[in-house]
């Protein structure tokens, strides 16, 4: 069945993991659209990973990545003992994933605006290969301020690659802004784009599960960060540094 709020045992598997308090808020900001993906989006499973026609899901905000990680444990692909030694001299599990460490990440990420380029260039291998797998990465809002992301949005739309979703995640984090919001960014380069509230799980499938076959899809996920304190603004934690006007 469908959920419409992340299921009180992810939250259990999430609260095991500490370590890096100062990634809380970027790492649990995306749990609601990483648990709607695994649960009733993405086709792959803990006995596919070397299925060259799963979908792959690119977490290129890897510097948060305890939401990612506890999801793999709820749905089989990593022992759920592992979420209790993150970062420790034996884990597997590091404050960045890595791809040849932790079964069902597809990329080693962290360094910021290197998910959607390496996102493209793997839907045009696929497309190359006639392969009907989807990509889909997951960004913030401030890695849109990196040059190669810039690239990225522009060389997909330009090659229509049908079998790519950009999900960015918007927790007004970055410094620049887009005239007219981020969809309108995507949408110049002629991406579909859908915008949603980040929390509401109807809405979260609905744009996750559509897709044009002629062209990229971006879905912007209006979220806050978790932990952000009661009675203060974003601006005063220091997230955002951009006006009302230019916030999508």
């Amino acid at each position: 069945m469908a959920t419409t709020t992340v299921p009180p045992p992810i939250h259990d598997l999430l609260a095991r993991i500490t370590g890096d308090e100062k990634h809380d808020p970027s790492a649990h900001s995306t749990l609601d659209v990483v648990w709607v993906l695994y649960d009733q989006v993405l086709d792959i499973a803990p006995d596919r990973l070397d299925d060259p026609t799963r979908d792959r899901f690119l977490l290129s905000k890897g510097h948060g990545p305890a939401s990612t990680y506890a999801v793999l444990a709820a749905k089989g692909f990593i022992p759920v003992s592992w979420l209790d030694d993150v970062a420790s001299w034996e884990s597997r599990l590091g404050h960045h994933p890595d791809r040849t460490l932790v079964p069902g990440v597809e990329i080693g990420s962290g360094s910021l605006g290197h998910g959607l380029p390496l996102a493209v260039g793997l839907a045009l291998g696929l497309r190359a290969q006639r392969n009907p797998a989807r990509v889909v990465a997951l960004v913030g809002d401030g890695e849109l301020d990196e040059g190669s992301n810039a690239e990225a949005i522009a060389v997909a739309g330009r090659l229509r690659l049908g079998g790519l979703t950009c999900v960015v995640l918007d927790n007004h984090s970055d410094k620049f802004g887009w005239p007219g919001g981020i969809a309108a960014r995507f949408a110049l380069e002629e991406w579909e784009t859908a915008d949603v509230d980040g929390r509401d799980h109807a809405a979260l499938r609905t744009a996750l599960r559509h897709i044009d076959p002629g062209r990229p899809t971006a879905i912007v996920a209006r979220t806050t960060d978790e932990f952000l304190a009661p009675g203060r603004s974003e601006n005063q934690q220091g997230m955002d540094t951009r006006t009302k006007d230019s916030a999508a």
